[in-house]
């Protein structure tokens, strides 16, 4: 734990992180020196030390303004450890300190961690390396908009659903939560102040004090301060869903200057913004959270312009001229010129008995970052094979007593990249049963049990599991769509050569050119993403086709 600790938790904070001691000391008492009047130093002398720090300060909402960590730590160097705190506080101006020797270490940290300076060491005499360095980097924190930071708590059961869904909901939308159990006392004096018995969870105390018992994602969307409802009635493009392909629109939308709107029905990021560890995508070579991309994404849209929208249910497609008009669940709507259906897909659910009473309550679709730490010491079984469910095994291996993934196939090589299949192999806590399926699951208020079964002999085994986690597939989200846009047989959208027949275009279409490439068979429309059919279902190839998305509708625009 760090080794200093105010008792103010909201002043502002400058972080260092060294674990030599002295070093560390020196760093502290400069910093200390020069901005301990207005600033709470708080010093680690270890990785895991600064990180446990950094996550109190984000719960008890206290600004971080500046981390400064040494290159050469043991178990977690300084890159490592910048690009973790970047996940929980990522507007922190971070400084790399580092000996002669590793500045090309540094100078790679640059795009590695959006590393904003690095010092030399010695950094004596301190008014002239130290001090103008941090005044620069604090001037321009200090100029950037910063939102209050403020608390939410939880109330509710390791084994409650709803409480359950509402952390995770809280989690992927970046607002701050604290969460108490109800079993505990202070959980049960929260429930006593909202005259609650505990019998209806969870409860939710807003910012404000408002005091929600078992809210819908839209009523504590509203309260946490993320905004549910458009600015206008008309823009020039929708975006519905906010995965890597409704971001990359975002982004490429709104900086080019299109009044830009995208909504999202639970939380930006997508399957995408749920992965602990995304190791393939182009410019990270050591790999990226799901949840850290999502956030710069969301972040890099908000700067040009998009208006970003959540918990937000879209129901219906209409044609009005040259309107396209997006329909919410709560009647009312939103009209554009051009939409972009970026809806991806959800977790395909497991068909078998008592499955889907346990979701929730020990069972769970996705990876579920929230229940990680529940899982310390336990057993957990993963359902399924492809990267989701690897990614999903290393993170949780971490802290987990053992792993267990049951897979159909004959091996996890039919479905998962190469580089997670070496991960799995090396990682002494997770153990793969190949022909494998769960027959049922098996619990009282929560899972403790599963029956699984040999596809290869019929065996069935009973085993006690209090843990699983499913990826067994996706499906696409567009059922909604029925009678308006096509779809093949498994719902995904047609768009393109696909809507075309012996070179003409689907039925209904009145212009006098083909559908384009991302088009569907409603001009004006397009789709990008996990959505479409036969697209390649990789996070760089929905970025990719959100970006070549909004080429076309201003193709279209130009045209119309």
């Amino acid at each position: 734990m760090p080794k200093e600790q105010a008792a103010s938790p909201a002043r502002t904070v400058i972080l260092t992180v060294d674990d030599d001691p002295g070093v560390s000391r020196a760093v502290a008492r400069d910093l200390r020196r020069q901005y301990g009047a207005s600033y709470r130093i708080v010093r680690a002398e270890s990785g895991a030390s600064a990180l446990d720090a950094l996550r109190e300060l984000k719960l008890r909402g206290a600004p971080v303004a500046v981390i400064v960590a040494d290159y050469r730590m043991p178990e977690m160097n300084g890159i490592e450890f910048l690009e973790l705190a970047l996940d929980i506080h990522p507007d922190a101006r971070r400084v790399l300190l580092t000996a002669y020797a590793d500045t090309d270490a540094a100078i790679d940290a640059i795009n590695v961690v959006d590393l904003d300076h690095y010092l030399l060491k010695p950094w004596e005499p301190p008014e002239e390396k130290l001090y103008p360095v941090l005044d620069d980097l604090l001037s321009a924190w200090r100029a950037t908009v910063h939102r209050p930071v403020t608390l939410t708590k939880v109330v509710g059961h390791r084994w409650s659903a709803r409480s359950s869904a509402v952390r995770e909901f809280l989690a992927r939308n970046q607002v701050p939560y604290r969460w108490y159990s109800s079993e505990d006392p202070e959980g049960r004096r929260l429930l006593s102040a909202a005259g609650q018995e505990g019998l209806r969870l969870p409860l939710v105390i807003a910012p404000d004090g408002t005091a929600l018992v078992e809210p819908e994602d839209r009523e504590l969307a509203a309260r946490v301060g993320l905004a549910t409802t458009p600015a206008t009635d008309f823009y020039d493009l929708v975006i519905i869903g906010g995965g890597p392909a409704g971001l990359g629109a975002a982004v490429y939308g709104a900086s080019e200057g299109l009044r830009t709107v995208l909504v999202e029905r639970s939380a930006t990021g997508g399957q995408a913004g749920q992965s602990s560890r995304i190791e393939n995508y182009l410019g990270f070579p050591d790999g990226v959270s799901g949840a850290q991309l999502t956030d710069r994404a969301r972040r890099q849209a908000a700067r040009f312009g998009a208006e970003i929208l959540t918990a937000r249910e879209v129901t219906g497609l209409e044609i009005k001229g040259a309107s396209r008009v997006v329909r919410f669940s709560d009647g009312s709507a939103v009209a554009a010129h051009a939409v972009i259906l970026a809806t991806g897909v959800s977790y395909r659910q497991l068909d078998a008995p008592h499955v889907s009473e346990l979701t929730g309550c020990g069972v769970f679709y996705g990876s579920a970052l929230t229940e990680a730490a529940a899982c310390r010491d336990q057993d957990v079984y993963i359902v399924g094979g492809a990267n989701s469910a690897g990614q999903a095994a290393i993170y949780l291996a971490r802290s987990a007593k053992s792993v267990t993934v049951l897979v159909r196939q004959p091996s996890l090589a039919t479905s998962m990249s190469h580089y997670l299949v070496q991960q799995v192999d090396e990682t002494p806590t997770i153990s793969v049963r190949a022909h494998t399926v769960v027959d049922a699951a098996h619990g009282a208020g929560h899972l403790e049990q599963i029956t699984v079964r040999d596809t290869a002999t019929g065996h069935t085994e009973l085993v006690d599991a209090q843990w699983m986690f499913v990826f067994i597939g996706a499906v696409p989200r567009t059922d909604w769509l029925e009678g308006m846009v096509l779809r093949d047989s498994r719902g995904f959208i047609l768009t393109g050569p696909d809507l075309t027949t012996d070179g003409n275009p689907p039925a209904g279409w009145e212009l006098d050119r083909s559908p384009y490439h991302l088009e569907t068979n409603v001009p004006g429309v397009f789709v990008a993403g996990d959505a479409r059919a036969e697209s390649a279902k990789r996070v760089a190839s929905a970025v990719g086709e959100g970006a070549m998305a909004v080429m076309l509708v201003h193709r279209y625009l130009e045209q119309s």
